[in-house]
Order: C-alpha cells, then structure tokens, then sequence
C-alpha cells in the first residue's frame, strides 16, 4: 500500500499537503506548531484534522508493519501465494488482515485440531473434494480406529465434520460477506433480565432496531445496561441468506446424502464459530463508532468550555454549598490570588441566614466584591435563593452566576490541589476553584481531568486510552489557541503548551521565581531542559505581556521577527508603533498580499497571521465569545408559563439535542427537532457550549422536574 497516496485519497488532499505533514510528523514537531506555523506546508490544515491525519497514519503504518509481520509467518509455513499475496496486498483494515490469517495462525486445541490429531484430515479432504460418488459409511470406514478414539464410522464423519466446519470459518471472503450483509441487514435487540425492575433502560425491556440505522448514544447506553446485568443483548443475521450463501459456494455436488452432511456442517460451522466471532466483530465496530461520536462531541463541548471567555478585572467571591457542613466561601482578587475564606450557614437544617448575609456583606464590601460564583451542586438551589436575596440588600450592584462546578472536587482532593492549598479544607479548595473558573476558564480547568468536567455522554463507559489523548489534544490545542502567559501561569496550564512537558513546565516556574519574571522570550532557553528544540514549537505560543520586545507579547514565533522587521521599515512603521496600537489599519497599505509575501520571502499566510497579530498585540481570541449572563434575581420552576420566551446559556451538547440553563436550578431541553426550522443530522451544527441563546418554554413538568425548550421562536 502506498500510505501517502491512501491518506491523500482519504483526506482529499494534495500530494504536497500530505508529503510535508508527514514530514513534519516525522521530525518530531508538534501538532499545534504544524498548525500554527508550519501553514504553507500543510495548506492550512487547522489541529482537528492534523490529529486526525496522525492518528490515520500510525494506522496504516500499524497495518503494513502486521501485513510484512503475517507474509513472513505464512512464508516460513510454506503456504504463501501469489493469491493470498495478492488479498494481503489489497487489504485496508486489520479485521480484513485477521481474515486472511486466521488459517494460518497458530490455534489452540479445537475440535477440528483434535480430529486431525485422530488422522480424520484425509477423510475431510474427500468429502470437501465432492468429486465422486461415494457411500459414506465406506469411505469412512477405513477411519475406525479405537487406539485413536474414532470407534465407528458416525465418530470418524464428526471428526471429518469438524474439521469442514473450520475450513468453512476460515474462508476470509465468506467472513466478509457476512459482516457485511449482517451489518445491512442484521437487528439488535435487547431484553430485560428482569422486567419488573425499574431502571433507566426500561425503553430497552424489549427492543430491537436495525443495526444500520441504530445511532451512536443508543450503543453506548445498550452496552451501559448489558454491562450493569440489566439487560440481554444479541445480533439477529439474515441466517437463511447467510445459510445459502455459504451452501451455494461449498456445496458442488448433486448427492443427497453429501448435500446433507455438508449442510449439516455448514450449520454447525456457521453457529458454533462465525456467528459469535461476526457478531463479537460487529458489536465492537459499532461500539467504536459510538466512542468517536461521542468523542467529537464531547471534545467540540470541551472546547467550546475551555474557551469560555474570562472576567477580566472582577473581584470574584466563589460558593461551594452544602447543608449540613455549610456553605464555603472564598474571595479571590483580579488575578486569582485568595484574599480570604469563610464558612456560612445560610441552608438547613442550620439556616442561618442572618448571620450568613453579615459575613457576607462584610467579605463584599471589604474587597470590592462584585460577582458572585455559585457552584451547581447539592444545595445550589437553597444557596442561589439566598444569594439573591442578598444581593437586594446590598448597597453596589453585585451579580451572580451559577457556574458548572463539575471536576472541582476532583481537583480539591488531588495531589495538585494540595500542593497549592495545602492549609485549605478540600471544600475551601472548591470554593476558590468556583471562583477562579468564572475568571479564566481555561486556567483553571485545565487542573481538572477532562472526563471529570462534565460535557460529555458515556465517558467511563468508552476506551479510556483513546479517551484521555483525545481530550489532552482538546485541552491542548485550547491553550495554544489562546496563548499563555510565561509569567502567570501556572504549571498545570505551562504543561499544555505546545513542546512543553510537564517537568518543564516545573521548571519554568521554579526559574520565574529564582530568577524573576522574564522579560523576553530567549530567556526561556535558559531553562533546565528547555532546549532550542522545545523553544521552536513553544516559543510562538508563549506571552511576555511586559517585556521589552512587543512582538513577545503575540503570535508571532521568533523565526518571523526578521520578517517583521523588514515589513515595518518597507512601510515606515516601527515596533513602538505596535505597541502604541497605531497599525490597526496596515492591512489597508498592501495592495497585493502575495507580492508582499515574495518581497520579504514569506509564505502568504504566515505574512496573512503577521498581519492580524501586529493588529492587536496581545489579543485574547475569546474575547469574541459571548460573555456569561449575570444575573441578579432568580426565577423559580413554578413561575414559568408554557410560551415565555428567555435568554439561556448553553451547558451541554449531546446527540439529541442541548441542555439550556434559564436560569433556574433545573437545565432544560431543547431536544434536537426544536433546535432550528431546518433539517440538522447533529446539534453541533446549531449550538455550542456557552452560546447564549433565546429559548421559547414548551412544556414544564414540575414533579419530575423537566422543562422543554424550543429554539423555533
């Protein structure tokens, strides 16, 4: 197989696009500097496909390394072929290659191997042959041999049967043809072990539904519930299709009594050995496909939180709540340091709600408090209350927010979260993280295991391996997109840049606090480990928001410093001029992008992102998102009517539609047939996580507290 040629057809790429990326996979660089940097190169290939791209080749590396793996064993057994060359040649996945080398693989005992092991080979040679007409009961006679176990004619046919029966399972192009007409034509179903249990799977008490048609989160919620012992789960086939297929291509005789012994063996062979194997095969890709679903899902939402824009220049004061052990509060100022912590009382069964608003009222008006972070957990809704009469009684106008408190437990008790709190109470730890999450999303979840941060579907249910390196990817292409600050942060978000691991990221802050802070990019190679290999696909994504060249504070890698340099002198500008933010308008004094671009020996659209960095310095891309909805009174589930229309925020994003919060403690569901008056295959397609949205109340259901949203105003 030529692998550049089967990834350009794929990708639908040009030659050159795939040749550079692999090159560049190949020397080590990074995905966010490929990217970033490295545009000419790829044709602007954006991150999501350059993992994808990766991940496809080490497949089809994986793959030719097992084919040169099986030709070598096939060859050494001496039963390798032009054919069988030929069909490895040929084939495109590893389940095609397990096929091919199922005859050959080594096998443990079988009923067919012990048959052979009796000398009953020659006999199943001469019934599969089917050349003459034979009395079975002579032929088989020959074969009666009581030292071997074969005592009469009927033991030595089984034997004979047995080892058809493999052959028949071995045969790669019959495997195929039945994966794939079970797959188009095969029915899952499940039935309940026991159906006088409640559960969440009751839908799946007796169900069933084309296997080509059944969606992702059902597969994934089906092998939850078989999983739990809940319910029973098998593939029905097109057996009596699957069953000719098989006898018109064995069966080539005309005697009955041959007909039947081979159809009797093309039974057993189907049943007992490729029916499980096929529908074990099916149940697995069906599964991995539901994962990368509900990967690309769950990491589109990951993505969209982690680049929720931040609160700049608040004084945030954050609430974990609880009942019995009471409400932790913690202040935190401008850049995230904790001015003070406090526990109050305000929910049962304690309720004390006046000493409460004091402590409160006092920590607000002594910092300058002016948003308020509640975490979304037990008791955020006797807390919100609270929180909101408070607010009433203050004399400055302070806001509120119920912010997503998924994964800060996590982080309270981990390791990380000792080391930085370490004379905190975990729920202390809470409270700033609370806090600190409205301030910078991303600085802050980024100490938080993906998983745990609660936009996906089915999380613990998929392959954890493929699962922590594609939301690591998320997570890191998130911080390179928005760019760090070397002088502020932290290890835990120094570690996600792009060639920085996290013993380097370690050591960037133990040099920032030896040294001081610094104040030009260069000087990161004075760190331990950070050599000019690791300086190459980080520097670029790195801020110095104070230092003494402005180009340190953008997206501009230091490679291209000479190329600015010359733009600004061909244009008559100079470095200061950035900095004063008096070259807004230079895009406006190139006629030709690409003339430019050949004068100062650049690509056109690294020249093109030069361009939009000298702009604005120093740009934070998620100040175009839309900001958090502040609010400063609460609405409660018995005062929504059917009809009123509200402003939402988007919280999670799943297959069959959206969860919006409205500022109630129950989210509510715009399922995916309200979301827009056109067709959509995906909610993706119309929302994102943290989009802020009108939503029209279609239906309310106080017991059970559920609330239907429409998008279709």
């Amino acid at each position: 197989m030529n692998i550049a040629k089967e990834l350009q057809n794929e990708f639908q790429l040009q030659a050159f696009q795939v040749e550079n990326t692999i090159q560049l996979i190949d020397e080590g660089n990074t995905i966010p500097f490929i990217a970033r940097y490295r545009k000419e190169k790829t044709g602007s290939l954006n991150d999501v496909i350059l993992r994808e791209f990766a991940q496809r080749l080490q497949y089809l590396r994986t793959l030719e390394e097992k084919k040169e793996q099986i030709l070598v064993t096939i060859k050494e057994q001496g039963k390798l072929t032009p054919a069988i060359q030929d069909q490895l040649a040929k084939a495109v996945t590893l389940v095609e290659l397990e096929d091919i080398y199922r005859p050959f693989r080594p096998k443990r005992r079988t009923r067919a191997t012990i048959a052979k092991e009796k000398g009953l080979e020659p006999l199943a040679q001469i019934l599969w042959g089917q050349k003459e007409k034979i009395n079975l009961q002579e032929v088989a006679q020959p074969y009666i041999d009581p030292q071997k176990e074969v005592m009469n004619t009927e033991e030595a046919l089984q034997g004979a049967q047995d080892i058809i029966a493999e052959q028949v399972s071995d045969e790669p192009s019959y495997r195929q043809y039945i994966r794939k007409v079970t797959l188009q034509e095969g029915i899952l179903s499940t039935k309940a072990k026991d159906d006088k249990m409640a559960s969440v799977y009751e839908m799946y008490y007796d169900y069933e539904e084309p296997l080509k048609k059944i969606p992702g989160h059902r597969i994934l919620a089906i092998n939850r519930g078989e999983k739990e012992k809940i319910l029973n789960v098998k593939i029905e086939a097109p057996v009596e299709k699957i069953m000719g297929y098989l006898e018109y291509h064995v069966i080539q005789t005309g005697q009955e009594e041959i007909i039947r012994l081979l159809q009797a063996t093309i039974a057993d062979s189907y049943k007992r050995l490729i029916a499980p194997a096929i529908e074990r095969e099916i149940r697995n890709e069906l599964t991995e496909k539901a994962e990368e679903g509900a990967l690309k899902v769950f990491s589109a939402n990951l993505q969209q939180l982690l680049l929720q824009p931040p609160i700049i220049g608040e004084v945030v004061l954050g609430v974990d709540p609880a009942y019995r052990t009471g409400c932790k509060v913690a202040v935190v100022d401008e850049i995230g340091k904790v001015l003070e912590t406090a526990v109050v009382y305000p929910t049962p069964p304690q309720q004390k709600i006046e000493e409460s608003k004091r402590i409160l009222g006092q920590m607000i008006e002594k910092y300058k408090v002016t948003v308020i972070a509640i975490g979304n957990g037990t008791a955020s809704r006797e807390t919100e209350q609270f929180i909101a009469e408070l607010i009433q009684e203050l004399p400055n106008k302070v806001y509120y927010v119920i912010v997503n408190e998924a994964g800060a437990s996590v982080y309270s008790a981990s390791a990380l979260g000792t080391e930085e709190f370490p004379d905190f109470d975990v729920s202390l730890r809470s409270a700033v993280s609370i806090a600190r999450r409205l301030q910078d999303p991303l600085a802050e979840l980024v100490k938080i295991d993906p998983k745990s941060i609660g936009v996906g579907q089915y999380q613990h249910d998929m392959n954890q391996k493929r699962l922590e390196e594609t939301l690591q990817g998320v997570v890191e292409n998130s911080v390179n997109q928005v760019g760090v600050d070397v002088n502020m942060a932290s290890f835990s978000l120094l570690q996600y840049v792009a060639g920085i691991t996290k013993s380097v990221a370690k050591n960037i802050v133990a040099y920032r606090e030896e040294k001081g802070i610094f104040t030009k990019r260069e000087e990161l190679l004075q760190v331990s480990q950070l050599g000019p290999k690791a300086f190459k696909q980080c520097a670029g994504f790195l801020r110095i928001r104070e230092g003494k060249n402005i180009l340190d504070n953008t997206g501009v890698h230091p490679e291209s410093y000479e190329v600015v340099k010359k733009l600004l002198q061909q244009l008559g500008y100079t470095l200061k001029d950035i900095q004063n933010h008096t070259v807004r308008s230079i895009k406006d004094q190139i006629g030709s992008i690409s003339e430019l671009a050949t004068q100062l020996d650049v690509g056109e659209e690294t020249l093109t992102d030069i361009l939009q960095e000298l702009a604005k310095p120093g740009r934070d891309p998620r100040e175009e998102m839309p900001q958090p909805i502040l609010r400063q009174d609460i609405l409660e589930l018995e005062d929504l009517k059917e009809g009123m229309i509200l402003e939402g925020t988007v919280r999670n994003v799943i297959d069959f539609g959206a969860f919006v919060d409205i500022g109630v403690h129950q989210d509510g569901l715009v399922h995916i047939s309200e979301l827009s008056d056109r067709y959509i295959r995906h909610p993706l397609e119309v929302v994102a996580v943290g989009d802020i949205v009108k939503v029209r109340i279609i239906s309310i259901d106080v017991p059970k507290k559920r609330i239907g949203l429409s998008m279709k105003i």
